[in-house]
């Protein structure tokens, strides 16, 4: 029997290890998608104990406490910080063949040395060791992220947003990790929304454009892009919930914008023209500066209406969508490559289902501008396990270019997840050094390297244009 999560977690077989120990596990981290708050990297926030940087906003450990039965106010509610780490501790002990598992281990045994197993019967003394770390400087935020051998972070930021604490993270010679803004412009999408007008006014006020029209807004997104550019922004990123292409004339998006700005409510057919609109508006910009964009979709948001209307959103209420768009994804991808318009992007589907659609649309516009122009994003939220990254990679490389993939993102609200990253390389190493202990790859660790380097670290490099050595 195989010890319980040690150094040789995961890697099944020598190939997997050398891998491992000579290519990943000191490669530096670039995370290029995430949720954290840059006031709190800027603040250099510690934290007073274990449940506020684990349990608060992680809606992953929140949607399994309530699987195991526990009340809502030992999650979300009012109890103390210490109860709600017994519970957690107590329902960990229980997450048998749940990532949650050997998440929540990985971070014990990086940032707090506990090699143990954290249940009901150690919640005690994982709950003393770990506050005790967390009084000693070096677990700021700060320190956190040094620790992790971070070398750059992309947040995740709305057009309106003054960016002023990736300016004074900037200013700070103290600090040399990178902390850049990506752009999230969904709010400025959503027509269909009750608070699309108050949003546009925010946005208004803002870039200085009185927004009266389709034109206006397209002409105050631009001012923004180019203060976001100016703040060392080059990805964009955007949450679709369907992935839309419905053409319409300029007059009738027109209308349609018109239509909702005066207080009425719009078709879905209508919504959906006005979005596909947009985002050939916002592709166009992000080829012209050099933008990098991402797009999330397969999801369905905020389910179960009584708890999401106590809660809000980004609390556990999500799923997978069955929708499979892969026909229309395609025609979006096409109206962009037709007029040589079609930034670098980046495809995510929340369905595992999508796959070998996506890896089948990437091709379809690959070029010589970059390796692996368009790419099939990491194995995304419910995902993003052993067996949906192996997935994801094996058909990556069924049907495409698995070295020129850019790796891993935290996706995260917590500065603790950067052990996720570690958790991919070894799944990562364990699937080629199989490939390699099964004769079906050759021995060149001079290429293998490369290839385990790349998809670490320096493909993002690359791909996002960073200032970054790789």
């Amino acid at each position: 029997m195989k010890p319980f999560m040690d150094q040789n977690f995961l890697l099944s077989n020598d190939a997997a290890q050398k891998l491992y120990f000579d290519f990943a596990a000191d490669t530096p981290i670039l995370d290029y998608h995430c949720h954290i708050n840059p006031r709190e990297i800027y603040e250099d926030r510690r934290f007073e104990n274990i449940t506020q940087v684990w349990l608060g906003g992680d809606h992953y450990k929140w949607r399994f406490m309530r699987s195991c039965g526990v009340e809502e106010r030992y999650i979300t509610g009012d109890a103390s910080d210490q109860e709600k780490f017994f519970k957690w501790a107590e329902c960990l002990g229980k997450a048998i063949g749940n990532p949650l598992f050997h998440w929540s281990h990985l971070e014990l045994q990086k940032y707090f040395g506990f090699h143990g197993v954290l249940n009901k019967k150690t919640a005690e003394e994982v709950w003393n060791l770990c506050n005790e770390k967390l009084a000693d400087p070096s677990m700021s935020v700060r320190n956190l992220i040094k620790q992790s051998n971070v070398t750059l972070i992309c947040t995740t930021d709305d057009p309106v947003d003054s960016l002023e604490w990736h300016q004074k993270i900037a200013e700070d010679a103290s600090f040399d990790v990178q902390v850049l803004p990506a752009w999230r412009p969904d709010k400025a999408m959503n027509i269909e929304k009750v608070t699309f007008p108050e949003y546009l006014a925010t946005l208004s006020e803002v870039s200085g454009v009185k927004i009266e029209s389709f034109a206006d807004l397209r002409h105050a997104l631009t001012i923004r892009m180019d203060f976001f550019a100016s703040m060392g922004c080059s990805v964009s990123d955007h949450a679709l919930e369907y992935v839309m292409y419905a053409p319409a004339s300029k007059e009738e998006v027109e209308a349609i914008f018109s239509k909702r700005m005066g207080g009425n409510a719009v078709t879905r057919e209508e919504e959906l023209k006005f979005k596909t609109a947009f985002m050939l508006f916002v592709g166009k910009e992000y080829a012209k500066r050099g933008w990098v964009m991402q797009l999330h979709y397969g999801c369905k948001r905020d389910n179960n209406i009584l708890q999401f209307n106590k809660l809000g959103p980004d609390t556990g209420y999500d799923c997978i969508n069955n929708y499979a768009p892969s026909s229309e994804m395609a025609d979006y991808l096409n109206a962009l490559a037709c007029t040589d318009e079609l930034p670098r992007t980046i495809l995510y589907s929340l369905n595992p289902n999508d796959n070998q659609a996506i890896g089948t649309i990437l091709g379809c516009f690959q070029n010589s501008t970059a390796v692996a122009k368009i790419q099939q994003g990491s194995a995304w939220w419910f995902n993003d396990h052993k067996t949906g990254m192996q997935d994801q990679m094996i058909s990556l490389a069924n049907l495409g270019n698995l070295s020129g993939f850019v790796g891993m993102l935290t996706d995260s609200r917590s500065f603790l997840s950067y052990t996720r990253h570690d958790y991919f390389r070894r799944i990562l190493c364990n699937l080629l050094g199989t490939w390699v202990e099964n004769g079906e790859y050759p021995d060149d660790y001079e290429t293998l390297g490369e290839i385990v380097r790349g998809i670490c670290y320096n493909n993002a490099i690359r791909y996002f244009g960073f200032d970054l050595k790789p």
